[in-house]
């Protein structure tokens, strides 16, 4: 049987944008992570299948990383090596909160097939899909909750959605995700799951269904997606600075006090231009600023930190980046509120740390300090896409243990990320969501 790896081993797809093919440091650190698995694996008496699916595997996992680029993680070779070590660390944590404000699952019965596939190619990387079967089942309710809740140390959760052209498409309903997470926070006793309300510009009755929205289901916030339709071309793209289009639903969401918009950008296929000639600019960030210097009294989260899809990473992307530091769209996010003079942009990190994380972890350590330098710290939330990947709890180790590296520190005057329960990655990992959320931790 093939191995299967306690973190992924190749870039992953979300359903929105087609994945990179598997590169070869990504090779190489499959092959030390199974030497590792084989080393320590034997010294405890363990297949190598039962070490890869222990804490200590997910050490060694770190342990290979660092060795194929270069030290980017903060792991001991004893953590991969002795499970009281590696247990310890972990549960050191157990408390940290974590406010994931992207998760996804689809309504019960939701027919398009076609999704089933992001669980298959899954199987390649995520070590909680061994046995998988692939099918919408595993994109639903009850497995939502079970890896998200269960699985991983995830505390609260904002429960996401997609319109789509073809209403059968759409992943659930705003009334879905009421209900959800009704029945969630009925059961937990406390409020452990947020929800969005899909708007969708441009669509026929959008306007009243922001009214029904705000009187019946009182959502804790907005989502919206300027392309209009992720799964496929779509006749209704917008730009958040439409003044005639788009502000008349900003004045209603104000009116209504719920002031956080969440805006999809960034993750088109490799051949955008091309293939989407009429719409990729939808998916850039040249319409927030004006948008955000218009409406201070709303918070416009980007999703995705609006990254370029990582077909972008052949050898002389890696070698620009290395020049110059530049990430495409996520630089220019960043840039935004020293150019428009404004405070309440903010960036959300779902597939884009944990695509760049296991393809190019300096680039994605480069992202991180790009976000924060930017925006600052408080304006970086976090957010993992799941269900679409299985268990958030792989992304949860790489965010804890990643580092600037010391050279690109220097070179590019990054702050450094800290500890795994330091300010940085402790705001990131859910003060910041909690503030904007009006979350009390006490």
């Amino acid at each position: 049987m093939k191995s299967r790896f306690p973190l992924p081993t190749r870039v992953l797809a979300n359903g929105e944008f087609r994945p990179l093919a598997q590169t070869r440091q990504q090779k190489l650190t499959e092959k030390k992570m199974e030497a590792l698995a084989v080393r320590f694996g034997r010294k405890l008496g363990w297949s190598r299948r039962q070490f890869l699916r222990s804490t200590c595997g997910m050490a060694a996992a770190f342990v290979a990383m660092n060795a194929v680029y270069g030290r980017i993680f903060d792991v001991l070779p004893a953590e991969a090596a002795d499970p009281e070590a590696a247990d310890a660390v972990r549960k050191s944590l157990d408390q940290q909160f974590i406010f994931d404000v992207q998760l996804h699952f689809v309504r019960e019965h939701y027919g398009w097939q076609g999704l089933t596939g992001l669980r298959r190619y899954a199987r390649n990387w995520n070590r909680n899909l061994v046995g998988d079967t692939a099918t919408l089942e595993k994109l639903k309710f009850e497995n939502f909750v079970d890896e998200v809740f269960l699985q991983s140390q995830t505390k609260i959760g904002l429960l996401s959605g997609a319109p789509s052209d073809d209403p059968e498409k759409w992943f659930l309903t705003n009334d879905e995700i009421a209900r959800t997470r009704a029945v969630i926070n009925s059961i937990a006793g406390s409020r452990r799951l947020l929800g969005h309300a899909i708007f969708t510009p441009g669509q026929p009755g959008w306007l009243e269904e922001i009214d029904r929205a705000v009187e019946e289901l009182h959502p804790d916030s907005w989502k919206g997606y300027t392309i209009g339709d992720p799964l496929g071309p779509s006749r209704y793209p917008w730009r958040l600075d439409d003044e005639q289009l788009v502000y008349p639903a900003y004045e209603k969401m104000v009116k209504a006090g719920i002031c956080n918009v969440c805006i999809h950008k960034g993750l088109l296929p490799d051949d955008y231009e091309s293939s989407l000639p009429e719409l990729w600019k939808y998916a850039t960030v040249d319409d927030v600023g004006k948008a955000a210097r218009d409406w201070p009294q709303l918070n416009f989260i980007i999703y995705h930190a609006a990254l370029r899809p990582l077909q972008d990473f052949p050898a002389a992307y890696i070698s620009s980046f290395e020049e110059d530091g530049y990430i495409p769209w996520v630089s220019d996010l960043a840039a935004i509120p020293a150019k428009f003079g404004v405070s309440n942009v903010y960036a959300e990190l779902g597939t884009a740390f944990a695509s760049s994380a296991v393809t190019y972890p300096r680039h994605c350590a480069v992202l991180l300090g790009t976000l924060i330098k930017g925006m600052g710290v408080g304006k970086v939330l976090w957010g993992t896409d799941s269900v679409w990947y299985g268990s958030p709890q792989w992304q949860i180790e790489a965010f804890r243990r990643i580092e600037i590296p010391a050279d690109l520190q220097e070179k590019f005057a990054l702050p450094p990320l800290g500890k795994a329960d330091g300010p940085v990655k402790n705001a990131i990992f859910g003060l910041n969501a909690a503030r904007l959320y009006h979350i009390s931790l006490r």
